[in-house]
C-alpha cells in the first residue's frame, strides 16, 4: 500500500519511445485518482507488468519487449520498489505478456512465436528458463500472419490449464504446466477464424465462459470452456463494428466486468471503449455502446480491484485515463488522467 487510505498502480511504457520507465502512483479509493509518486528506470521498454504476492511479500515483474527479450523483478513491500534481480532473459524475442502460475512466470513472446517458463524462487526472484515451448503455423495476413506470435499467456482459474493466444496461427493453445519440472505440455490448440488474429482473452468471473478478442478482425468471439477436460466450445462472436468500419482499427484488451454482466474492448484507431452487455451465464455478448476512450491509441484496458474504475494506457497520447463505470449500464464515464510517455499496461498493488 501507499500513503494511509490508498493503493498503488504501477504504469509500464515503451522507453524505445520516450516512456521513462515504470511509473509509480497513488491511487485515490473513492475518486480512482492517480497521483505520480516515482518512477523506476533502467530497464527497456517495460511495457507489461504482473504483481504477485510471495511469501516474502508483494512482487512486481515486468517484460523487457526488446530483440534480446527479458524480464526483471522488484520487492514493492515498502514505498520504493528495490530490485531483487538483474533481467533474466526469456530466450525469446519482444516478450508481450507474462503471468505467474503454479510459482513460475511465464511470459508470451511475440516476434518469436513462443512461451517461456522461468521457475521462481521462494522470494519470487526469476530463475534461469526451464522450457521455451515454440508455436508454429501462420495465418492469411501476409503483413501480420507470416509465422507465429504469441501475444498473451495466463492460466484459467482452475489453475489446471496454461491458454496462449496466438495472434500469427489464429488460435489459443491449451497446455499443461508441470509444476516440478517447470515444462510445458500442448494439450489442445483451438481454432479461430482465419484472419482473426487474437489478442488477448478473458475468462467470465464464473469461469465456464472465454471471450476472445480479434485485432486483425475486430470482433469478440465467445467459448465455453470446460476446466476439467481442458476444451473451447465456441458458442458465436460479436462484431465491435456491426455497421462496417471507415478506417483502420486495432482492438488491444478485453475487460470483463467483476459481476459478469459487462465487457470492454479497447479499440485503437477509433480510440473508443467497446460497451458490450452478456447475459445471465455470459454466453451472449451484444454490443450497447461505444465511448471516447480519453486519449490516443488505447493500448490496454484494465479495471480497478473495486471494480469501479477503468483505466486506459493510451500509448501515442502519452497518458492514463480513468473512467468511472455505471454499475447499472455498464457504460464508462471519463474522470481523468495522468501524464505517462509512451504508456503501454497498468497494474495494481
Amino acid at each position: 500500500m501507499g500513503e494511509k487510505g490508498t493503493g498503488r498502480a504501477f504504469i509500464g511504457s515503451f522507453t524505445s519511445a520516450g516512456g521513462r520507465g515504470i511509473l509509480v502512483a497513488a491511487v485515490d479509493p473513492a475518486s480512482g485518482a492517480l497521483t505520480e509518486t516515482g518512477v523506476v528506470d533502467g530497464v527497456p521498454d517495460p511495457s507489461y507488468l504482473a504483481v504477485q504476492h510471495t511469501g516474502a511479500g508483494p512482487v512486481l515483474y515486468a517484460v523487457s519487449e526488446t530483440a534480446q527479450g527479458a524480464v526483471a523483478a522488484w520487492d514493492i513491500a515498502g514505498p520504493v520498489p528495490r530490485s531483487i534481480c538483474a533481467p533474466v532473459a526469456v530466450h525469446g524475442e519482444a516478450p508481450t505478456h507474462l503471468a505467474v502460475v503454479h510459482d513460475h512466470l511465464l511470459t508470451a513472446n511475440y516476434d518469436s512465436g513462443s512461451v517461456t517458463v522461468l521457475p521462481l524462487a521462494a522470494d519470487g526472484t526469476p530463475q534461469a528458463a526451464s522450457d521455451v515451448l515454440c508455436h508454429e503455423g501462420r495465418g492469411p495476413d501476409h503483413a501480420r500472419q507470416l509465422g507465429p506470435h504469441a501475444h498473451q499467456v495466463l492460466p484459467d482459474p482452475s489453475g489446471r490449464w496454461v491458454l496462449s493466444v496466438d495472434l500469427g496461427t489464429d488460435s489459443v493453445r491449451i497446455c499443461s504446466l508441470d509444476a516440478r519440472s517447470g515444462k510445458l505440455t500442448l494439450h489442445r490448440e483451438t481454432a479461430l477464424r482465419p484472419g482473426t488474429g487474437p489478442r488477448h482473452l478473458a475468462f467470465h468471473p464464473a469461469g465456464r465462459h472465454v471471450y476472445v478478442l480479434g485485432e486483425l478482425d475486430p470482433t469478440i468471439t465467445v467459448y465455453r470452456w470446460d476446466a476439467a477436460t481442458g476444451v473451447l466450445e465456441p458458442v458465436g462472436a460479436t462484431s465491435l463494428f456491426p455497421d462496417g468500419i471507415d478506417g483502420a482499427v486495432s482492438p488491444s484488451a478485453p475487460v470483463v466486468s467483476h459481476d459478469g454482466r459487462h465487457l470492454w474492448a479497447a479499440v485503437r484507431g477509433t480510440d473508443t471503449i467497446a460497451v458490450l452487455a452478456l447475459d445471465a451465464i455470459g454466453e451472449q455478448a451484444d454490443l450497447i455502446a461505444s465511448v471516447p476512450c480519453g486519449g490516443r491509441w488505447p493500448r490496454d484496458l484494465v479495471l480497478d480491484p473495486s471494480g469501479t474504475h477503468l483505466y486506459v494506457a493510451n500509448e501515442h497520447s502519452g497518458d492514463v485515463t480513468w473512467l468511472d463505470v455505471d454499475s447499472a449500464t455498464g457504460i464508462p464515464l471519463r474522470a481523468g488522467s495522468l501524464a505517462v510517455p509512451a504508456a503501454s499496461n497498468v497494474v495494481f498493488a
